[in-house]
């Protein structure tokens, strides 16, 4: 039995352009580049989401193959990549992509595969997506109870993706404020964008983004969704973190939420593509990617193509986390009162350690080893270890001269206590507000 998979295809274009390059491709001639340079050009006067540019990019194409700009180029490698830069050239589209790949135009164009087949690649493709996670790279909660996702890509909402979605945002449900760092997210699908955007509003519908369709010369909109299992938290402060590498579907996401007023956006200007589009077949060997449409947000009434979405605070994009993280503490801290307040000073503690580290000279750090109790300390190599009992052995890092991180513990901090000059013992500090002390041995 035969079916139709339009979707599948689609979905698999990498897996199968990657097979395709390591083949040893056969050499393109000047017939074979004039079908392209045609077949290309007309693909974008037809299709691309702006006439005038589609109507211009052919002709750049023509005129350049006319001038002899493509002659002696034999790979169809070389070719596409080529080609893909002159479409982008006019006005820096970098949806916008030419890739050579004869299989994938083959399995396009006839659009059908046996029952047997396209169960084959969907579970291929769901091999693809689950070893990925669905793009949830980590979630965790920081210190000071803040949420962190980062976020990888923004999976097509299918039942595994969805519950991978769900969970996660169930898990930082109790956070006092959500990091959702989209650093190295290249994109995706609307549907994770709408889903997890309705955990960060209330029920009532919120408008998040319009698209227009030039072929279909339509209009269709998202919203939040109407439920979503689980919490919702339309109000804990959301920060975004952004880079260059920051495209299309996340950017959408931070634009999105940078104009509701929904969230802080820091780090980097993100990439600047706004056109959602497809594949189509251009000859037998080549097909080109075209963007046929484009995001038009319901209250800028434009979008962020070209120019990329500007954060809020910039930042290198190396530092957008901790700048997150300090702004957050910051601001919880001032609304904070009593024990509240300690376990905000205990996060800004450390944080102020990683914005500006601390250096404690080899003489001082000497002057603190010894034993205090059932508590050793030792000085190797320039650094301290910290040892209780029998247990395991921790680096110290210096959080204030006299005030250590012990390892990668997070709930607990050393104090070397000192009087009149000497080190008489050793003070521990617990995030709960607990102290306890160890004297020095004689």
């Amino acid at each position: 039995m035969k079916i139709r998979n339009y979707l599948l295809l689609f979905l698999l274009t990498p897996l199968v352009i990657t097979a395709q390059n390591e083949q040893s491709p056969t050499p393109l001639d000047a017939a074979e580049r004039a079908e392209v340079v045609d077949s290309i050009g007309d693909i974008l006067d037809r299709s691309y989401v702006f006439p005038d540019i589609g109507k211009q990019l052919q002709q750049l194409l023509d005129k350049k193959l006319a001038d002899g700009a493509y002659d002696g180029i034999t790979d169809p490698i070389e070719f596409s990549d080529v080609l893909t830069q002159d479409v982008q050239s006019v006005n820096g589209d970098r949806h916008m992509r030419v890739m050579f790949d004869p299989q994938f135009i083959q399995d396009m164009r006839s659009m059908e595969m046996s029952e047997e087949d396209s169960l084959r690649l969907l579970l291929e493709r769901q091999m693809w997506d689950r070893r990925s996670n669905y793009g949830f790279k980590e979630v965790r909660i920081l210190d000071g109870n803040i949420g962190y996702l980062k976020l990888n890509e923004f999976s097509h909402v299918t039942e595994e993706a969805g519950a991978t979605a769900m969970a996660a945002m169930n898990l930082l449900s109790n956070a006092e404020a959500l990091i959702i760092d989209l650093r190295e997210n290249g994109g995706g699908s609307p549907s994770m964008i709408q889903l997890i955007t309705s955990y960060l509003f209330g029920p009532d519908p919120v408008h998040l983004n319009n698209f227009y369709h030039r072929i279909e010369d339509e209009i269709t909109q998202t919203w939040t969704l109407p439920y979503v299992p689980g919490k919702r938290r339309p109000d804990v402060d959301v920060y975004v973190l952004t880079s260059q590498s920051t495209f299309s579907a996340a950017e959408e996401f931070t634009y999105n939420l940078k104009n509701l007023e929904r969230a802080t956006i820091i780090g980097e200007t993100t990439g600047g593509g706004a056109h959602p589009g497809g594949t189509q077949p251009a000859t037998d060997r080549f097909a080109i990617w075209v963007p046929n449409g484009r995001a038009i947000n319901p209250i800028s009434n434009t979008n962020w193509e070209g120019t990329g979405v500007e954060p809020d605070i910039k930042v290198p994009a190396s530092e957008a986390l901790l700048e997150a993280q300090i702004k957050a503490i910051k601001k919880m801290m001032a609304a904070a009162e009593g024990p509240d307040k300690a376990q905000y000073e205990w996060a800004m503690t450390g944080l102020n350690a990683d914005l500006d580290p601390v250096e404690v000279s080899d003489e001082t750090l000497k002057t603190y080893a010894g034993n205090f109790g059932e508590r050793t300390i030792t000085y190797r190599d320039g650094s301290l270890y910290y040892q209780r009992g029998e247990g395991e052995i921790h680096e110290l890092t210096p959080l204030t001269k006299d005030l250590f991180k012990v390892g990668n513990l997070t709930y607990f901090r050393l104090k070397v206590l000192e009087e009149d000059g000497e080190v008489v013992g050793l003070r521990g500090y617990y995030s709960n507000g607990r102290t306890d002390e160890s004297r020095k041995n004689k």
